[in-house]
């Protein structure tokens, strides 16, 4: 099969699986079909499916990374020593692992098409994302706390690993706690690649979308925790501040600007 072969076949085996959408109509043009397929993919629950449909799904997700264009962290240049600043699509990167701004289901974001960064690791990584989360939840008997987290295979992402956690989120005013919780998020991520012997990590802005934390201010606590953790001799050696907004790269340009 060919990418569009692949893709009309991932949309037919979805649709296929939800009664309520057997006379969808499925678009010609490849943009929309590309729509469909990730809407279908964000609302499908975390239950088994068929080995050809994983086979065609991971071969064409991989073409789809790799038409996109694939970041290696070997190849940017230090901000400071082990800090790194990129500005990119984190499904894009190749490190040891990158980090997932989820919620407390761990599950992903089940909503179709949303530009959250948990609904784009999820979508690019594959359903086997989901179904390893959903795992995790199961075997722990309860929702994902703040401020911890959980590692899974990165299945079709260019990284080996995701590394999930929970931040806070943001009610009137940030309080104590909420800056506790946020600096444990980072500190909790680098542990556990620590544990895995992991050398590069990439962070995208934990709770500065959804969950409203203020940008300025969070990138203050994720820059402090990682020098702070990096003091240490473990095998995380590289962590690299992954933004998306021109407002976050200027505030971590200007905390790493300074040594």
């Amino acid at each position: 099969m060919n990418q569009s072969e692949r893709r009309l076949f991932l949309i037919q085996s979805l649709l296929r699986e939800r009664p309520s959408c057997q006379k969808q109509i499925i678009p010609t043009d490849s943009e929309r079909q590309k729509i469909l397929l990730r809407g279908l993919m964000n609302v499908r629950n975390p239950h088994p499916i068929s080995p050809e449909f994983l086979e065609t799904q991971d071969t064409y997700l991989w073409e789809e990374t790799a038409q996109k264009g694939i970041t290696d962290i070997r190849d940017l240049p230090p901000m400071q020593p082990g800090l790194y600043l990129w500005q990119g699509d984190i499904t894009t990167l190749k490190c040891d692992a990158i980090v997932n701004a989820a919620n407390s289901g761990l599950t992903g974001c089940y909503i179709p098409n949303h530009r959250c960064i948990d609904n784009a690791i999820h979508t690019y990584a594959g359903v086997e994302l989901r179904l390893a989360c959903e795992a995790i939840i199961t075997a722990q008997g309860h929702p994902e706390p703040t401020g911890r987290a959980k590692i899974t295979p990165a299945f079709n992402l260019p990284c080996k690993y995701v590394l999930h956690t929970v931040g806070p989120i943001i009610g009137s005013q940030v309080t104590d706690r909420d800056k506790a919780l946020l600096a444990s998020c980072y500190r909790s991520c680098l542990e556990l690649a620590a544990m895995y012997d992991l050398e590069s990590v990439a962070f995208c802005c934990i709770s500065t979308g959804e969950f409203h934390f203020p940008n300025d201010l969070a990138a203050e606590i994720a820059v402090d925790t990682v020098k702070e953790f990096l003091k240490k001799q473990t095998s995380v050696k590289k962590v690299i501040f992954n933004v998306f907004k021109d407002l976050d790269r200027q505030i971590y340009r200007r905390l790493l600007g300074e040594n």
